[in-house]
């Protein structure tokens, strides 16, 4: 079972626009209150399988799956309201792993990667900068050695600017985390670490969060082990950050030796097998003296699910409890992708003294304030979504749910679609009609 994050509108784009470096997303609420909303296209509802954006100061492009299921670029100047579309030749299953990833690089070429868990490669590039036209597939990223069962494609920046595409090689169990580097001026990649940052061994493999560039200018991992395809076998929280990508060490600052396992990792919280951490809700964050923490949740001892945040410090990780729910357990079990029922947000600091941590919790989400010295909780209150301002303008269909994809450079534009949740990557008994992709613009 993997816990997919593409639940109660939390779709948080992983493509980095040039400016920003890093794999923070914008916070809820920075769109408008009342946005202005225009069709896109009629999109594939069966299932959720997240949608790309990537903004740029003079284009908008979205990639998406179309009312059948066939992979779609369209493009359109900040300026103006005629998209331009393009197909490509991959057509989505019924597997919810099967995002897309989108970036623009720094000559303005299209990158789009898509539709993959466990199967060989699935990547284009524009010919021609900025026309989604002219985007093509490429056979080879580096090498077909590695390029055979590809999951969880991510496009980011280093500390240099340079366009980084990174992904899982291998199963879930057994899996090992792949960084290439691309270079503008030959069109080319290459590896951008001679080994793999992670090495399961063959008997595990490690499920990330990040990098994130931190106000530290270090970029931040965190991450579980993961023994089999099943998801309750997450265990032992850990952590790595580095300046480059390329040396990596601990948060005390001990060089590590690549690949990483699980006998030379940082473990932040050795959380055990069925101890309730599932991946994907292990999140980077920041309080306000710009320290990395981790936001997670796993069993307590009465065996309620929890919220933690984990922080570095000096002296190591100091661990708090968050929430204090009562005869709530998220019991997750099994494989392929669920309905999940929690997730969380990167803490994120409030001036100079509280850290607002935010998460959803069956549908609802709720905001924490933690004081910034003791990260003891301050107060407990509803938090705030874009799907939740944009319901009352959408005609969603029974059954369904809205998702939304946002900006991590904080324009305020999104995406918002309908679809059925995930289900485990099983085929529906039904193909419901499609619904319409609609693009969100602040006023």
């Amino acid at each position: 079972m993997t816990l997919h994050p593409l639940r109660v509108a939390l779709l948080l784009s992983l493509a980095i626009p040039a400016a920003a470096g890093a794999q923070q997303p914008a916070r809820a609420g920075a769109a408008a209150a009342t946005p202005e909303l225009s069709a896109i296209d009629r999109v594939w509802s069966g299932h959720s399988a997240r949608f790309a954006l990537a903004v740029t100061a003079a284009r908008i492009t979205v990639a998406y799956y179309d009312a059948n299921r066939q992979l779609t670029v369209a493009s359109r100047s900040r300026g103006s309201a005629a998209w331009v579309y393009h197909k490509l030749d991959s057509w989505l299953g019924w597997d919810s792993h099967n995002y897309i990833a989108m970036a623009v690089d720094a000559d303005g070429q299209v990158h789009v990667s898509a539709n993959m868990h466990g199967d060989p490669l699935v990547y284009y590039r524009t010919a021609v900068a900025g026309d989604v036209r002219t985007l093509t597939r490429q056979p080879v990223m580096v090498e077909t050695r590695v390029e055979g069962k590809m999951t969880y494609p991510i496009f980011l920046r280093d500390g240099a600017g340079r366009l980084v595409y990174k992904y899982r090689d291998g199963s879930s169990g057994n899996g090992n985390e792949i960084y290439n580097v691309y270079d503008p001026a030959t069109r080319t990649w290459r590896h951008l670490l001679q080994v793999p940052l992670t090495d399961g061994e063959g008997q595990r493999n490690a499920y990330f969060v990040g990098p994130v560039l931190g106000p530290d200018k270090y970029f931040h991992i965190a991450w579980v082990w993961r023994e089999t395809p099943m998801a309750e076998t997450n265990h032992d929280l850990s952590y790595a950050r580095s300046r480059d990508l390329v040396h990596w060490e601990t948060a005390a600052g001990k060089p590590l030796t690549l690949p990483i396992t699980l006998k030379t990792a940082e473990i932040v919280d050795p959380v055990p097998v069925e101890g309730g951490m599932i991946n994907n809700n292990t999140v980077i964050g920041f309080d306000p003296a710009g320290r990395a923490m981790i936001t997670f949740h796993k069993f307590d001892a009465k065996g309620n699910t929890q919220i933690y945040v984990a922080r570095a410090e000096p002296k190591g990780w100091r661990i708090a409890q968050v929430s204090d729910w009562q005869g709530f357990r998220w019991d997750f079990r099994g494989g392929g992708s669920l309905e999940s029922r929690l997730f969380v947000k990167g803490a994120e600091p409030v001036g100079q003294n509280r850290i607002r941590v935010s998460v959803i919790r069956d549908g609802k989400p709720i905001d924490f304030l933690l004081d910034a010295a003791t990260l003891k909780r301050v107060s407990e209150t509803p938090g705030s979504l874009l799907a939740e301002r944009l319901a009352g303008r959408f005609a969603v269909p029974a059954g369904m749910t809205l998702n939304t994809v946002e900006d991590v450079g904080g324009s305020g534009i999104a995406l918002a679609w309908a679809t059925l949740p995930p289900h485990r990557d099983l085929p529906g008994e039904d193909i419901p009609d499609p619904t319409v992709l609609r693009l969100v613009m602040p006023r």
